[in-house]
C-alpha cells in the first residue's frame, strides 16, 4: 500500500513545513530545510530547498508546499531524484493550459498555486518517491518589498511539525543608503531557541541567522515535538536625507528610491462611506463601528470630514463636512454607535452624494485651498438597489469626481466582487484592499487608514533625461504618504556618464524643487564584489516594477487596444524574466509518469473570493464578446444569490451561449481567465441548495473555507461538541425535537468558573454560586474577570476575551425558532481540542479529490488523516440577520 506524506516549507512571507502519514509516522524525513533570502536594495531572492529521505519499505507520496508573498513572482522550480533533475518551464498561460488539459484528460489533478490568507499564495507539488530514495525540492522567487508605516517588512510562519536536523532561515541584506534599523520579532521563541539566532550588522549589511539544533526545537527531552510553530518576523528601514532621493545603478539599469519625510501633513477633507446593508449585520458592522471610532479620534485638528451610510437608502451625519473638533467628532462617534445593519446595497448613490457634499464644500470655500479630499468607501457586497451594471456605476461614479477627489475602496470578506471595486479605485486615483473576515479585522482597517492618513506631497513628477533614458516605469505620482516610498526604475543609455534627476511637487506650504545628480560609473562600482548581489538584480527589479504596472493600467484601461498592448507587453516581460504572473504558468512534469503535469498559475485577489464567477454586467447581456461575460438578477435586499433568481449569459471568442435559468441545478459557465480576455476555461457551477440551515458553520482556522456541517444525533440528548482543556473551555448542545436545529447549548469556562446554559427562551448566567437570567428580549452586558458576556436583543449572544476563541450563539426566529452557534479567533484552539466539532480545528484541510473525474463543486476533507467527501453546496446562513442570507459552503454530514 502506497503512503502519503506531506513536506511544506516556507517563502520571505512565510514558512511551513508539514510532514504527516496516516501509516508511518514520519515515514519521509525532512533531513536539512534551509531558506536562503537575500535582499539588496529592497529586491528579495529567495531560494527555498528541501531534502528528503523516504524511510520506509515501500513507496511515499511527497507533497512539496511552500506558501510565498502575493507580490512575489515565481522565477524557477525544479526537483531532483536520485541524482536527476526535473525542472519546471514557463510558457505562456494558454499554451500551458493547452497542455495541461491534455494531461488532465489522462486522469491528473487540479493546479499548483491558491490563495491561503492575506499576504500568502500556495505553491504545492506532489511526487512519487520509492524506499529509500531521496528528492531535493527547491524553489525560488522574488519581490520588491513595500514600505509601509515607515518599515519593511518579512514574515516567516514557521510550522515544520516535525524536528529537522538540519535547519535554518538565513538572511542577507545590503542597503547601499545604510540601514537605520533593524529589529527580530517572533511568537514563538523561547530561552533555548533565542541562543540559535545570531544577528550580525553594520552601517550597510545585515545578516540575520536562525538555526536551531534538534535539542533547541524540542518542546522538552522526552518529547519528539518541535517548539517552531509560529511567526518569525525582520523589520528594517534605511537612512535618508531630505534631497532627490536614492539613485542605484547595475549594468545599464538605474533604480531611485525616492521617500521624503518630516514634512507638513497636509489638511485631509475625508468622506467615509459605509455600507450598513444587512450582509453587513453581525461581526462585521460591529468591528466597522469598533473602526471608525478610532478612527474619528485619529482625525487631526485642521481635517474635515463626513459620515455617509447607505443600504437601500442613503443617509447622511450632516449635509456638508465639518471641522474635526472634539465636539464634532464626538458628534460623529455617538452617530456610529446607532449604525445597524439591515436592507440592501445602493452603491451607486452613495458614492455620489459623497462626490456631490465634497463639491458643495468647495463650492462654500469650507475646505482649506492647499488640502486633500478623499472617499473612503468601505462595502461587503455587489450593488442590489439602484443603479446595478457596475460599467455604469463605475462610469457614474467617475464622472461625479473628475479627477478632483481620490477613491479608496475596502471590499470587506469574499461576497464582494475584488475586480469591480479595484478598477472603480483605480480610475479615480486611489486603490482597492480586501479587509478579512477576522477578528482583527476592525484593526485592519484602522491599518488601512493610518496609511493615507499622513499625505506630505501631491503632484510629484521626477524627471530624467528624455532622449537618454529608455523604458521608464510610472514617474508621475497624484500623492506621497509618510512612512511609504516612490521607485522608479529605467535603462540608462550607454553613452550617458551623469544621470540628472529633478523632482517637482507641492506640499501644504509651497512648491518644491529637488534636484540630484549621480556619476553612472561611480554608483556602479557600489555593487561590484559583493557577494550578497544576484545576477542583474536592478534589471529584474526594473521588469518585476514594469509588469506589475501593466497590469494594473490595464484593469482601468479605457480603450480595448490599449489594454491588449499593455498585457501583451507585460506577457512579453514575464517570459523574458521567467515570472510566474497572471498572464503566465509553470509547467511541471511528474516523473513517475511524463504525461502526468502539474500547472502553477499566479492567482490575483480576484481569484480568493468565494464567488463563483469573475465579473458581472447588471442584468443586460454584453454588447461586446470582449467584455465580461456574466449576468444575473437580483430582487431581494441581500448580496447573497438564490438559486431561483439567477440566470448566465456567457460569451467566448465571436458566438454566444445562453446559460438557462438555474433551479437547483447544475450548469456549464465560461470563466474568463483573469487578464487575457480570448481564454476561457469551462467551469462546473456548485448545486444551490438555499433552502436550509445547517447544524453549525465552521471557519477552519487559517484558511478561507467553510463547513456546513450536520450531525445524524438524537435529539434532546447532549452532544460534545468542544472540550478544550488547554483553554479551559467546553461546549455541548442538544438537538430539537425534529433534528433540524440546535435548541439549547452549555457554555462551561474553567477560568473564571462561569457557566452559561443558553436556550430559546433566554441565557442562564452562573457565576460564584449565584444565576442571573438573560432574555433574549432585551440588550445586557457583563464582564467577569476579562470575559465579556453581552446579548444583542433578539439577535445574539457573544462570550470573548483576549488570547481565546469568541463564541456566539444566534438567536433565529424564522421559520421556526432554533439557536446557530458558531466560532470566531479559531487559530486560538489549542492541538487538545476533541468533539465533534473540535476536531475540525486543527490538521484539518481541504485536498483535492484523489479520482480522475475532478469536479470544480468537490473536494476532501482530511481530518486527522480521515477523509471525508464533500461538496460545495449554497446554505442558509443563520450568521445574518435576515433569512434570506445565503453561503457558499462545503457540505459534510457526520455521526457524533
Amino acid at each position: 500500500m502506497e503512503g502519503r506524506a506531506f513536506v511544506a516549507l516556507l517563502s520571505i512571507s512565510s514558512l511551513i513545513v508539514l510532514a504527516e502519514n496516516t501509516d508511518h509516522k514520519n515515514a519521509i524525513e525532512i533531513y536539512n530545510l534551509h531558506v536562503d533570502s537575500t535582499v539588496t536594495s529592497r529586491f528579495a531572492h529567495t531560494v527555498i530547498t528541501s531534502r528528503l529521505v523516504n524511510k520506509v519499505n515501500e513507496s511515499q507520496e511527497a507533497v512539496f508546499e511552500v506558501e510565498l508573498p502575493k507580490t512575489a513572482f515565481i522565477t524557477n522550480f525544479s526537483m531532483s531524484i536520485d541524482g536527476e533533475t526535473y525542472p519546471g518551464t514557463i510558457k505562456e498561460k494558454a499554451s500551458a493550459q493547452e497542455q495541461y488539459d491534455i494531461a488532465v484528460s489522462h486522469g491528473q489533478s487540479a493546479g499548483l498555486v491558491k490563495t491561503t490568507g492575506r499576504k500568502l499564495e500556495q505553491f504545492h507539488v506532489s511526487v512519487n518517491v520509492a524506499s529509500d530514495s531521496k528528492v531535493t525540492f527547491e524553489l525560488i522567487y522574488e519581490e520588491l518589498l513595500k514600505r509601509q508605516l515607515g518599515k519593511y517588512e518579512l514574515l516567516f510562519k514557521v510550522r515544520p511539525k516535525q524536528l529537522v536536523k538540519h535547519f535554518q532561515i538565513d538572511v542577507h541584506i545590503f542597503e547601499p543608503q545604510g540601514i537605520k534599523f533593524l529589529e527580530t520579532d517572533s511568537t514563538f521563541m523561547t530561552n533555548e531557541l533565542t541562543e540559535a539566532l545570531t544577528k550580525v550588522q553594520n552601517e550597510t549589511k545585515a545578516h540575520i541567522l536562525f538555526k536551531p539544533t534538534i535539542a533547541q526545537q524540542k518542546k522538552s527531552p522526552e518529547l519528539e515535538e518541535t517548539l517552531l510553530d509560529g511567526d518569525f518576523i525582520i523589520r528594517y528601514d534605511v537612512k535618508r536625507s531630505v534631497s532627490a532621493g536614492d539613485l542605484q545603478i547595475v549594468n545599464g539599469y538605474f533604480v531611485h528610491y525616492f521617500a521624503p519625510s518630516e514634512m507638513p501633513t497636509f489638511p485631509k477633507n475625508v468622506i467615509f462611506v459605509v455600507d450598513q446593508s444587512g450582509s453587513m449585520s453581525g461581526r462585521k458592522i460591529e468591528q466597522t463601528r469598533d473602526a471608525l471610532l478610532k478612527i474619528l479620534e485619529d482625525l487631526r485638528p485642521e481635517d474635515h470630514f463626513s459620515l455617509i451610510t447607505f443600504n437601500s437608502l442613503v443617509t447622511e451625519w450632516k449635509n456638508t463636512l465639518l471641522q474635526a473638533t472634539g465636539q464634532n467628532v464626538e458628534s460623529a462617534k455617538r452617530y456610529v454607535k446607532t449604525i445597524m445593519a439591515r436592507g440592501g446595497t445602493d452603491i451607486n448613490k452613495a458614492l455620489l452624494t459623497a462626490a456631490n457634499t465634497l463639491d458643495k464644500a468647495n463650492y462654500a470655500e469650507i475646505l482649506q485651498t492647499h488640502s486633500i479630499s478623499m472617499i473612503i468607501l468601505l462595502t461587503d457586497g455587489q450593488p442590489t438597489v439602484g443603479v446595478q451594471d457596475v460599467e455604469i456605476l463605475q462610469q457614474n461614479i467617475q464622472k461625479a469626481i473628475k479627477g478632483k477627489y481620490v477613491l479608496y475602496c475596502l471590499g470587506f470578506g469574499f461576497d464582494v466582487s475584488y475586480k469591480f471595486l479595484e478598477k472603480m479605485a483605480l480610475d479615480n486615483g486611489g486603490i482597492a484592499r480586501r479587509i478579512y473576515e477576522d477578528s482583527d479585522s476592525d484593526l485592519q482597517l484602522q491599518g488601512f487608514y493610518q496609511e493615507v492618513a499622513t499625505p506630505i506631497l501631491k503632484d510629484i513628477e521626477i524627471q530624467y533625461p528624455e532622449n537618454s533614458i529608455l523604458e521608464l516605469t510610472q514617474n508621475s505620482f497624484k500623492l506621497f504618504f509618510d512612512g511609504s516610498e516612490i521607485v522608479v526604475a529605467g535603462k540608462i543609455d550607454n553613452e550617458l556618464d551623469v544621470l540628472p534627476v529633478e523632482i517637482q511637487a507641492q506640499s501644504h506650504t509651497r512648491n518644491l524643487i529637488f534636484k540630484e545628480e549621480a556619476n553612472v560609473r561611480e554608483k556602479e562600482k557600489v555593487f561590484q564584489h559583493q557577494k550578497y548581489i544576484f545576477g542583474n538584480f536592478i534589471e529584474r527589479l526594473w521588469a518585476y516594477l514594469t509588469i506589475q504596472q501593466l497590469l494594473e493600467k490595464s484593469i482601468s484601461a479605457q480603450e480595448e487596444q490599449q489594454k491588449n498592448l499593455q498585457v501583451a507587453r507585460a506577457l512579453e516581460l514575464s517570459l523574458k524574466y521567467s515570472f510566474v504572473t497572471p498572464l503566465t504558468s509553470m509547467v511541471v512534469t511528474k516523473p513517475d509518469d511524463q504525461q502526468k503535469l502539474q500547472l502553477a498559475n499566479k492567482p490575483t485577489e480576484s481569484d480568493n473570493e468565494k464567488s463563483r464567477f469573475t465579473g458581472f454586467s447588471g442584468n443586460k447581456r454584453s454588447k461586446s464578446p470582449k467584455k465580461k461575460v456574466l449576468s444575473y438578477r437580483r430582487h431581494h435586499d441581500e448580496s447573497m444569490l438564490r438559486s431561483d433568481e439567477y440566470f448566465g449569459v456567457a460569451l467566448a471568442r465571436d458566438y454566444s451561449q445562453r446559460v438557462p435559468k438555474i433551479a437547483g441545478q447544475r450548469a456549464i459557465l465560461f470563466e474568463m481567465t483573469e487578464q487575457s480576455p480570448d481564454i476561457f476555461r469551462t467551469v462546473q457551477t456548485p448545486q444551490l441548495l438555499t433552502n436550509e440551515y445547517p447544524h453549525f458553520l465552521l471557519q477552519l482556522p487559517r484558511q478561507n473555507d467553510v463547513i456546513c456541517l450536520n450531525t445524524d444525533g438524537q435529539p434532546q440528548v447532549s452532544i460534545n461538541l468542544i472540550s478544550d482543556p488547554d483553554k479551559g473551555i467546553s461546549v455541548t448542545g442538544k438537538l430539537g425535537r425534529n433534528r433540524n436545529n440546535f435548541v439549547q447549548f452549555e457554555i462551561t469556562y474553567l477560568e473564571p468558573h462561569v457557566q452559561l446554559h443558553v436556550s430559546k427562551e433566554g441565557i442562564v448566567l452562573s457565576y460564584g454560586g449565584h444565576t442571573t437570567k438573560l432574555p433574549w428580549t432585551k440588550s445586557a452586558s457583563s464582564t467577569i474577570q476579562g470575559l465579556k458576556i453581552a446579548v444583542e436583543k433578539e439577535r445574539s449572544l457573544t462570550v470573548s476575551a483576549s488570547d481565546i476563541i469568541t463564541i456566539k450563539i444566534a438567536f433565529v426566529k424564522s421559520p421556526n425558532r432554533f439557536l446557530g452557534l458558531y466560532f470566531m479567533d479559531t487559530d486560538h484552539f489549542s492541538d487538545k481540542a476533541s468533539g465533534l466539532l473540535g476536531q475540525f480545528y486543527f490538521d484539518t484541510r481541504l485536498e483535492s479529490n484523489p479520482g480522475a473525474s475532478q469536479r470544480e463543486d468537490e473536494r476532501v476533507l482530511s481530518v486527522h488523516g480521515q477523509k471525508h467527501r464533500v461538496t460545495r453546496q449554497y446554505k442558509k446562513d443563520y450568521r445574518l440577520e435576515s433569512a434570506t442570507g445565503t453561503i457558499s459552503c462545503w457540505s459534510l454530514r457526520i455521526t457524533p
